[in-house]
């Protein structure tokens, strides 16, 4: 089995060394001076990828209308259309502006940028992404296989420069690349909104974020209007991801000494830290996924150790940061109700409207008591497709970017997605119920994010990105080496699945063809899914666990 496994991790390692030669080989090619979707088969209730005159725009119609979105068109839209900006309505951007305006065209000049930075160094990363995998793989074998001794005060000392070379690392990586070439603007956009009046933020329509990412926002608004800071707006903007990398780098360390021995800690913390799909997101994209998952491990260890009322804030601030944070609350409701504790239970209500008040009401007294509610309805029907560039199930069907109002087999993708949720959320108060206290909590959450990826509709290539953490953390909790399989598996396909629609967005196409990486990568996550629910099954009825876990080192 143990050769099984690193053979085929070998192919996939195989697989990114020949995608990085064929995307050397497309470099030769000379990319296109605007970065301009021509998804013509895109059109739908919200628009067409292309604009389609002033009416269009990715997503036109719900959050812009004839304001357009991804390029726009004559009115509008995200790279501008004659007379557009950023959102604008009108001329030099309209009535609600524009992030640049004006008849200069919007933000063709900081894609080409951006994008020729992606496309310059992509030979290098798919390269560092299989020496990476490469190496830990490696490494992993050796730990199973012989012991290695690290003292307590050694692996502190090495976790110590680990966090600074990983540090130092993504400073000049995030300097190097100029991030993507549409989220990067959107964000420095919020921040200097932010920055200018923090709750008015929300006043020009142009922000579908919840509220907590806000205020980090503000902060980062705040250092770029100090002009010694002002050239570093990049950095700035990736900082918080940047930082949230370390801290849950330290959290997984902190975990592995406790539970497992710091040797284990030290391997683990930096497979996080230095993990190609971990640095892709927040590093050279520039996105904040990473903030988003250490909100969510942190909770996950909270309710772990049985501290809900702060494991319930902290779920409350994973859904006020993104949307998708409410696939996790199944996992902290289950755990309530488990407890069967009447107080227990009001004292997680009382965390948990503490935690929503202090972040909402300051903006619900600008914008109206029912804003947020607004807020989410609009964001949740945002992206009405069975795949938003996601490599999952529904991709592997074909149905990328397809509207999931479709009919497939009777009903529609949405239906079909909406029973999948019911299913695996089903599926994960089963596993908090017959499972041990502690240790079943990240493994259900790791069940959640993966089926709800693989299963549902409208998820984007990122969404998947905190089952690395938790598949690290179930293997701690479950001391089975399989977690650790998962989390090395599903780093690759994350990590292929991000940096191929950001390598794509960088050369023009905003809808991801289906092909190979997106065939191969789909069908892994789905196989991953479902590897996840054996190993679940097998922990939690068949008590028949794989506990063969790395060799237990010298404290």
């Amino acid at each position: 089995m143990k050769k099984k496994i690193f053979c085929f991790a070998i192919s996939i390692i195989i697989v990114l060394l020949a995608t990085s030669l064929y995307i050397y080989a497309e470099n030769g090619k000379q990319a296109p001076n605007n970065i301009q979707s021509s998804g013509s088969d895109q059109t739908g209730d919200q628009g067409s990828s292309t604009g389609g005159g002033g009416q269009g725009g990715f997503e036109g119609s719900d959050r812009g209308g004839t304001q357009g979105r991804f390029t726009g068109g004559t009115q509008g839209g995200f790279t501008g259309g004659t007379q557009g900006g950023f959102t604008g309505g009108g001329p030099g951007g309209g009535q609600d502006g524009g992030m640049r305006g004006g008849s200069g065209g919007g933000l063709n000049e900081r894609a080409d940028s951006a994008g020729n930075s992606i496309i310059k160094y992509s030979t290098a990363i798919l390269v560092y992404a299989a020496l990476f995998f490469g190496v830990f793989l490696f490494i992993l074998y050796l730990h199973v296989k012989k012991k290695f001794d690290i003292a307590s005060g050694k692996a502190r000392n090495i976790l110590l420069v680990m966090l600074a070379a990983g540090l130092l690392f993504r400073l000049v990586t995030a300097m190097l690349f100029e991030g993507h070439p549409y989220d990067l603007d959107i964000f420095k956009n919020w921040a200097s909104s932010a920055a200018d009046n923090l709750l008015q933020v929300y006043s020009s329509g142009r922000v579908d974020y919840p509220p907590a990412y806000m205020y980090v926002l503000w902060v980062a608004g705040k250092l770029t209007h100090i002009s010694a800071f002002a050239s570093y707006s990049t950095v700035l903007i990736k900082l918080p991801s940047i930082l949230a990398d370390l801290i849950t780098s330290c959290l997984i360390y902190r975990l592995s000494k406790k539970i497992v021995s710091p040797g284990a800690g030290v391997i683990l913390s930096a497979f996080y830290l230095f993990n190609p799909a971990i640095l892709v997101n927040s590093t050279v994209w520039g996105q904040v996924d990473s903030f988003f998952t250490l909100i969510i491990v942190a909770a996950v260890l909270l309710l772990a150790e049985e501290k809900t009322a702060l494991a319930c804030a902290a779920f409350i601030l994973a859904v006020l940061m993104k949307p998708q944070g409410i696939i996790f609350c199944p996992v902290l409701l289950f755990a309530l109700l488990k407890q069967r504790n009447i107080v227990t239970f009001l004292k997680a209500a009382g965390s948990a409207l503490l935690a929503a008040v202090a972040v909402v009401l300051p903006f619900a007294l600008h914008n109206g008591p029912f804003w947020i509610i607004s807020l989410y309805t609009g964001t949740l029907s945002e992206y009405r497709y069975a795949s938003v560039n996601a490599f999952n199930f529904f991709s592997l069907l074909g149905a990328n970017f397809k509207d999931d109002s479709s009919t497939f087999l009777i009903f529609s993708y949405h239906q079909w997605g909406m029973a999948a949720i019911i299913l695996i959320t089903v599926f994960a108060g089963f596993l908090i119920f017959k499972g041990r206290k502690g240790m079943v909590i990240p493994v259900a959450a790791l069940v959640l994010i993966t089926g709800v990826f693989d299963f549902s509709t409208r998820m984007h290539e990122r969404y998947l990105f905190p089952a690395v953490a938790l598949a690290i953390l179930a293997y701690v909790y479950a001391k089975d080496k399989r977690f650790l399989y998962l989390a090395a598996v599903f780093s690759m396909t994350i990590f292929a699945n991000t940096y191929y629609v950001l390598y794509e967005t960088c050369i023009g196409v905003n809808s991801v063809a289906y092909g190979p990486v997106l065939l191969v990568t789909s069908i892994l996550n789905v196989l991953l899914f479902l590897y996840s629910v054996k190993i679940a099954i097998d922990m939690v009825c068949c008590r028949k666990r794989n506990a063969e876990v790395l060799p237990r080192f010298t404290k």
